[in-house]
C-alpha cells in the first residue's frame, strides 16, 4: 500500500518554553492567545507565557474560555478576532480543546463564511494562520497533528476533519506542564491516546510488521505509565513518556498506507454532542464492546496478536480464547486500573437517542472500519455500554 507522510511540526521537547518568544516572532508581531478555564493561570503559566510574549515585543490578544468538546462559538470568536486585529499568528495553551479550536480559528480567519461551514458543508481549507502550541495535557495528539474536532450544541453535532495546513508551526511539549493534571483527566487522556492507536492498529488487511510493533510499543507504553502518573502526578519519567506517546499515536506515522475507517470515535463523538461526555471516559467505555461485537473467525488472529504482544496472554492458546483474554485485559485495565467508570449509565446516559446517534456515526450508511458497521450494529454496541 502507497502513502505519502509528513509532520513537519517542530516539536521543542522539555524545558525549552525559554525560545517560545523566538519562535512566535518568525510567524509576525500580533499574537492571538488562546486557553481555556483558569488552570493556566492557578499554574503560573499563563504568566509565564505573557512576559515571554512581552519581552518578544510581540502585541498580545487573548481569548479564553475555550471548554472541553470545543464549540462552534469559541471558533467563531477567535477567527473574527483574528480578521479585526489582523493578528499574525495564534499561540495555542492547553490540550486537545484548545488546539482543536484554534486551527479552525486559524483558518476561519482566512475566509469570508461561517468556520462550521468547515465541517457542515466540508467547506474547502486553503490557507490558516500559523498556528503554534504549548500543551498541557497529554491525550489527543493535536499538538503534532493537522487534525481537530469541534462541537456545535444547537444541532447535536461533533465532527471533525484533517488537513495538513493546520498542523502547528511549532509545539512545545514539557512533561513538567502535566504534573497539574487531576487522576481522572490523566486517565480519561491515556484512554484516548489507546484509542488512537487501536482505531488504526486493528485492521483485517496487511500490514507493515514494523508499524505493528511500533503501535504494540506504544500501547505498553501507556499501560505501563498512565498508572504511574495517576500515582504521582510529577513522575517526570511517566508524564515524559505519555505526552511522547501521544504526538505518535496519530501524527500520521503509524497509519502506512491503511485506509479503513476509525470506528470507536465516530460513536463517541455522538455521544459528546448529546451529553458532552468526557471524550476520552466515551471511548474507554465503548472501546471493549466494540471490540468484542466486531470478534469472529476474521477477526480472532489480529485480536490475539493483540493479546500476546500487549498484554502478555499467553500465545499457544486457540486465536478466540486469546483474544477474549485480551479483551478482559483491557477492560481490566481501562476500568480497575484506571478507576473509569465502566457503563454509559454511569454517566447518566440512556438508549433514548441510540438510533439517531447510530445513524449519525454512520453518516446514513456504514462505518468501514475492522467490521463493517450498520447503524443497528452501532445501537447494538451502545446498548452493550450501558
Amino acid at each position: 500500500m502507497d502513502f505519502v507522510y509528513t509532520a513537519p511540526t517542530k516539536v521543542y521537547f522539555g524545558d525549552k518554553l525559554d525560545l517560545l518568544g523566538e519562535e512566535l516572532k518568525k510567524h509576525g508581531k500580533k499574537v492571538l492567545l488562546t486557553y481555556g478555564g483558569g488552570s493556566v493561570k492557578k499554574s503560573g503559566l499563563y504568566g509565564r507565557i505573557v512576559k515571554i510574549i512581552e519581552a518578544a515585543g510581540l502585541e498580545l490578544y487573548e481569548l479564553s474560555g475555550i471548554a472541553p468538546n470545543p464549540r462552534i462559538e469559541s471558533v467563531r470568536a477567535g477567527a473574527d478576532i483574528c480578521k479585526q486585529k489582523g493578528v499574525d499568528v495564534i499561540l495555542a495553551v492547553g490540550g486537545g480543546s484548545t488546539l482543536d479550536a484554534s486551527k479552525y480559528m486559524a483558518a476561519g480567519a482566512k475566509v469570508n463564511f461561517d468556520p462550521w461551514l468547515f465541517f457542515s458543508e466540508k467547506a474547502p481549507i486553503n490557507d490558516a494562520l500559523p498556528v503554534v502550541t504549548v500543551l498541557t495535557l497529554a491525550a489527543t495528539g493535536s499538538e503534532m497533528n493537522g487534525g481537530g474536532v469541534i462541537t456545535n450544541l444547537e444541532t447535536n453535532e461533533k465532527l471533525g476533519r484533517m488537513n495538513d495546513i493546520l498542523r502547528p508551526r511549532a509545539s512545545f511539549l514539557d512533561p513538567a506542564l502535566t504534573y497539574t493534571v487531576s487522576e481522572y483527566q490523566t486517565a480519561c487522556g491515556s484512554a484516548d491516546i489507546l484509542s488512537h492507536i487501536m482505531e488504526t492498529y486493528f485492521t483485517v488487511n496487511p500490514d507493515l510488521e514494523m508499524l505493528d510493533g511500533i503501535m504494540e510499543s506504544l500501547m505498553r507504553t501507556v499501560i505501563k505509565y498512565a498508572p504511574a502518573a495517576m500515582r504521582e502526578p510529577e513522575n517526570y519519567e511517566a508524564r515524559a513518556n505519555l505526552m511522547w506517546a501521544s504526538s505518535w499515536a496519530i501524527n500520521g506515522f503509524i497509519t502506512g498506507g491503511k485506509t479503513h475507517a476509525w470506528s470507536v470515535h465516530p460513536m463517541e463523538h455522538e455521544l459528546s454532542a448529546f451529553y458532552d461526555i468526557t471524550h476520552g471516559l466515551g471511548l474507554a467505555i465503548l472501546t471493549p464492546r466494540w471490540l468484542s461485537y466486531c470478534l469472529d473467525g476474521t477477526t480472532a488472529e489480529r485480536c490475539k496478536k493483540f493479546a500476546v504482544n500487549v498484554f502478555g496472554v499467553d500465545k499457544n492458546l486457540p486465536a478466540t480464547e486469546a483474544a477474549k483474554a485480551g479483551i478482559e485485559e483491557l477492560d481490566k485495565f481501562l476500568f480497575g486500573t484506571l478507576k473509569l467508570g465502566k457503563t454509559l449509565t454511569d454517566a447518566g446516559i440512556d438508549k433514548k437517542h441510540f438510533k439517531e446517534m447510530a445513524k449519525k456515526a454512520c453518516g446514513g450508511k456504514s462505518i468501514n472500519g475492522f467490521k463493517t458497521l450498520t447503524p443497528q450494529d452501532v445501537e447494538n454496541i451502545f446498548n452493550m455500554c450501558l
